[in-house]
């Protein structure tokens, strides 16, 4: 048996519904959307969570708190497998835009430590996970941080 000689059994198929073809196919006319109201429109039906007028799930719960996305710090991450594979010993913002692991939008940097780094080198950046630390000093490198000027 090869994937080529497979096929469905009988009745798996159905044909798909032909809508407004004629009268006599069974869908005309109206094509299986009933008379007038509010499902025989375009763009017509309840939108997400609406239970028919009961008092919806979303609106019973309590709601707690407040995240403001604005005061977040996002960072850019970059694990030491990646850096592994480059071939620079100096590596910073620049190096890491150029080999494409980082966008050149993203404001801040932080190396974690998933994979081995076996190399020396020096990397600049704004933050470092514990074991990337430890990973870049056990292997003779420097782990500098970005210093940042407020003002």
């Amino acid at each position: 048996m090869k994937l080529h000689n497979l096929s469905n059994p009988a009745g798996a198929k159905h044909s798909r519904k032909r809508l407004g073809c004629g009268v006599g196919s069974g869908h005309g006319k109206t094509s299986g959307r009933g008379h007038k109201g509010m499902h025989a429109r375009s763009g017509g039906g309840v939108r997400p969570g609406f239970e028919g007028g009961q008092m919806p799930l979303y609106r019973k719960l309590p709601q707690r708190g407040f995240n403001n996305y604005n005061y977040r710090t996002e960072y850019a991450v970059v694990n030491l497998s990646d850096i592994e594979k480059m071939s620079v010993a100096d590596i910073n913002r620049d190096e890491l835009v150029k080999a494409g692991l980082v966008r050149a939008s993203s404001k801040l940097i932080k190396v974690l430590g998933q994979g081995k780094l076996t190399k020396k080198v020096t990397i600049t950046a704004d933050k470092f996970s514990e074991s990337a630390k430890a990973q870049i000093e056990a292997a003779g490198g420097k782990a500098v941080l970005v210093v940042k000027n407020e003002g």
